[in-house]
């Protein structure tokens, strides 16, 4: 029997994977992932019910076993995984001054060592049949730019992106590897950082094309592992509504 295949959305439970998840699966069937079961079904119920899609519940920090896990996933349902978009993120504001390891490290995990050990596992032929044509990596601007209270954060985010164009280099020509960099959304994740009024008028005059929303970054997403996108590889998309350009600020 033919193998399906399925677009792999990480932190599909909530925020920005949420939506990128519900938006392709207009276009894509989607295996859901993320750690709470009840939310990974609310987002099967607002995908598109015409496609069919697959959940997949599973703690991205238990890495030792990441990689047979998903391995298993993949053989149990018949599937392979065209196309790969990791949004599943941690974030959390601490000074240096009350930095811990597990802070350090659970950012790390998340942002490029579970990225690099699900790719691992989708290059390969005998697991994924070659079916493997496209990584998009949720990066964010804090990556490139520095920012107070986020050493973490924006660290394993550029090891993030650093990761993005090596693999860039090393499955091309068959697999293409980009990063989107958003500016500040406001998702469930990041809701304790709004609740600083002002860090919110800051933002309101600081992005030129006002706040963004999660939305703004699904057309990103679509585009790169699109055919449109066959010639684009390495590159760190940003979408953050002119934030980056703005020296005013």
């Amino acid at each position: 029997m033919d193998k399906k295949s399925y677009l792999l959305v990480t932190g599909a439970s909530s925020g920005i994977g949420r939506e990128i998840a519900i938006q392709l699966s207009e276009q894509y069937s989607i295996v859901l992932h993320g750690r709470d079961k009840e939310r990974l079904q609310q987002t099967l119920n607002a995908c598109n019910p015409n496609r069919e899609h697959l959940i997949w519940e599973y703690d991205l920090t238990m890495i030792d076993t990441l990689e047979n896990t998903l391995e298993q996933f993949l053989l149990e349902n018949n599937c392979v995984i065209s196309n790969f978009v990791h949004s599943a993120g941690y974030f959390k504001m601490l000074p240096l001054k009350m930095a811990t390891t597990d802070w350090y490290r659970l950012s790390f995990e998340l942002h490029a060592i579970a990225p690099a050990l699900l790719s691992k596992v989708l290059v390969k032929k005998k697991i994924n049949g070659g079916e493997l044509k496209s990584i998009v990596f949720i990066s964010s601007i804090s990556s490139k730019f520095g920012t107070k209270a986020m050493s973490a954060y924006s660290a394993s985010k550029a090891a993030l992106d650093g990761l993005m164009r090596s693999l860039a280099l090393e499955l091309a020509p068959n697999v293409r590897v980009n990063s989107v960099l958003p500016g500040g959304i406001r998702t469930a994740m990041t809701e304790r950082t709004y609740e600083d009024t002002m860090l919110v008028e800051r933002m309101d005059a600081t992005y030129p094309l006002g706040p963004g929303n999660v939305r703004d970054i699904c057309g990103a997403v679509k585009f790169l592992i699109s055919e449109d996108a066959r010639w684009v590889t390495g590159q760190q998309l940003i979408v953050d509504g002119g934030r980056t350009i703005n020296i005013t600020g």
